[in-house]
């Protein structure tokens, strides 16, 4: 392999936050990246070299995306992916992770068939098509998820049903909070990041805190036992022999009581529980993607130190343009980052940014840290104000 700089221009599809901080990720290594979004001012426009604005099942906008670009890869699961395979071929170019895998992941359902299929450890779960259907689940499990199998963000389309009083309304409440982008829901689980392509590539395992089905915070190292570390690297490594293509893929965990662990969700692609790696490991999930895609040697995975990240979401109550204030506090934190998505309106719970903070440096191997690294992250993100 010969490596030059400047390099290829990538194609993204998808616009978003996750195409922002790819697009800042692969400007250093003099890669520069397209994007293609309905939304004219999405947060990657700043960032990426250019914008083609476009749905993400308009033909000809991926025909443009293709025709000026020397490789594709997504950042979001509502990309097209029999259009991905169809451009990829008609213009010559590689697209990973491989539209096979997006169609597998994009409806939770299959998703779940397939990693039961291939022996791959996931929570008990069965199809849903009707209230009695629910009512079937609430007799077999007790209290359930309902999820819608397609879209959802941010515990859009995720709700829970304790009772059979609860079902009806359930059903109106997850057919409604459909969104066009993927969920990840859990209270509290944890994720280990892969990247298909060498073995060096596994992430540490990271604990993810979520409220309302949304996540709030991530913390690495996991605070659980070597024992089920050793397990979740196991079993996103089983994750990947059912997945098809490179880059990063996000593998969402939960442990169980008794210490084994099982697959939630997978994102193939980089992931909201993975941004600690900007500052927190010496090769961030986005560089590492960016190099995946394009068949590049791969970075290394090491945590610099230990790391906690607190999602910045919408403190309001209706929307309005996005202005976010006591940001100096933030800033005065020498060991504190912060990182704005540049979007122009701020809705309840919607994720506006994130922080990090890092533990002292040497401190790779200090568990120590990560409980007051993340209550000084908590205590830095709830001081900032949409006021």
């Amino acid at each position: 392999m010969t490596v030059t700089v400047p390099g290829p221009t990538l194609g993204v599809v998808g616009g978003g936050q996750l195409g922002r901080m790819l697009a800042e990720a692969a400007a250093p290594l003099g890669v520069e990246v397209v994007v293609l979004d309905p939304t004219p001012d999405c947060p990657a426009a700043p960032v990426a070299r250019d914008h083609v604005v476009g749905d993400f099942d308009d033909p000809e906008a991926f025909r443009e995306l293709a025709a000026r670009t020397d490789a594709l890869t997504f950042e979001i699961e509502l990309a097209d992916s029999d259009l991905l395979d169809e451009v990829a071929d008609e213009y010559g170019l590689t697209v990973n992770p491989a539209p096979e895998t997006l169609s597998l992941i994009e409806d939770k359902l299959v998703q779940k068939e397939a990693l039961a299929d291939a022996g791959v450890p996931v929570p008990p779960f069965r199809r849903v098509d009707d209230a009695d259907d629910l009512r079937d689940a609430l007799d077999e499990f007790g209290a359930v998820m309902l999820k819608a199998r397609t879209g959802g963000y941010d515990g859009r389309g995720n709700v829970p049903v304790r009772d059979e009083s609860e079902v009806e309304e359930a059903l109106d409440a997850s057919a409604a909070r459909r969104w066009p982008r993927r969920s990840s829901t859990s209270r509290a689980n944890c994720r280990s990041s892969r990247c298909r392509a060498t073995a060096k590539c596994g992430r540490p395992v990271g604990e993810n805190v979520h409220e309302a089905e949304i996540l709030r915070e991530t913390v690495v190292p996991a605070r659980t036992t070597d024992a089920v570390r050793a397990r979740a690297d196991e079993v996103a490594r089983d994750v990947l022999s059912v997945l098809d293509g490179r880059g990063v893929f996000g593998v969402e965990l939960f442990e169980t009581p008794d210490g084994d662990v099982s697959v939630n969700e997978i994102a193939p692609r980089p992931h909201n529980s993975g941004h600690w790696t900007i500052e927190g490991a010496r090769t961030s999930q986005f560089e590492q993607h960016v190099r995946a895609v394009l068949g590049w040697p791969l970075g290394s995975t090491a945590r610099r130190a230990p790391t906690a990240m607190a999602n910045v979401l919408g403190t309001v109550e209706e929307t309005r343009p996005a202005t976010l204030g006591n940001v100096e506090s933030v800033l005065a934190a020498e060991e504190a980052s912060l990182h704005w998505y540049g979007k122009d309106d701020v809705r309840p719970l919607r994720k506006m940014g994130h922080l990090t903070l890092t533990g002292a440096d040497g401190a790779a191997d200090d568990e120590a840290d990560v409980d007051g690294l993340l209550a000084r992250a908590r205590d830095l993100r709830d001081g900032l104000t949409f006021d």
